[in-house]
């Protein structure tokens, strides 16, 4: 394992917590539990508590690399994936540029659980995501296809509040073939995770 604190890109807020397992995180788990990945290569973007890269070891991934801006969420993912340490490499980064060292960097599976809650202006990193909810949403998806693999996939959490239809779109244009696999009905709102295929 490797557990590296230094930040990679610009932090878009100061305020600094971990985002604890939710609703969302239930169901992208699901679905991270649904793939056949043995000895396949794996990010999980925003670990937060690291439950989706656990997740991802037990669907059997090879190597598991967990990115969070927070370096708080480091640390305590890394505590939470204490048993697995051998299958989890750790990094303090905002989005992709933990990897601009190593720009060839290519995953089988990518999965996201992004800060979607529409607001004026990023408070909190781990929830706000700007206008829409879309902020850190749109940024993800003009980067994401540079470090799939070929037929590589991505599973991405969003909510209805941020069109999920318009987002299914944004990934077809970047050549994804992307479908809405499970949803959760929420007093306030729809949960959804769309699976996208290179």
């Amino acid at each position: 394992m490797l557990l590296s604190l230094k930040s990679f890109g610009k932090k878009r807020v100061s305020k600094m917590q971990v985002y604890p397992p939710a609703e969302d995180s239930w169901l992208l788990k699901e679905a991270i539990l649904k793939e056949k990945l043995n000895g396949k290569k794996c990010l999980d973007m925003g670990t937060g508590s690291g439950i989706q890269s656990r997740a991802m070891v037990e669907a059997g991934a090879e190597i598991v690399t967990a990115v969070d801006i927070n370096p708080d969420a480091i640390i305590k993912a890394s505590k939470n994936n204490e048993n697995i340490k051998d299958k989890i490499t750790f990094f303090n980064g905002d989005l992709f540029s933990f990897i601009h060292d190593n720009p060839s960097e290519k995953f089988d599976l990518i999965a996201f659980n992004p800060p979607y809650v529409p607001s004026d202006k990023i408070k909190w990193k781990d929830l706000d995501g700007g206008k829409d909810g879309r902020e850190i949403i749109d940024i993800f998806i003009n980067e994401v296809c540079e470090y799939l693999a070929p037929g590589g996939i991505l599973l991405l959490l969003v909510s209805s509040h941020n069109n999920e239809k318009e987002i299914v779109k944004a990934l077809d244009k970047k050549g994804f073939v992307s479908q809405i696999i499970l949803e959760k009905k929420l007093f306030f709102e729809k949960l959804y995770v769309i699976r996208s295929e290179l």
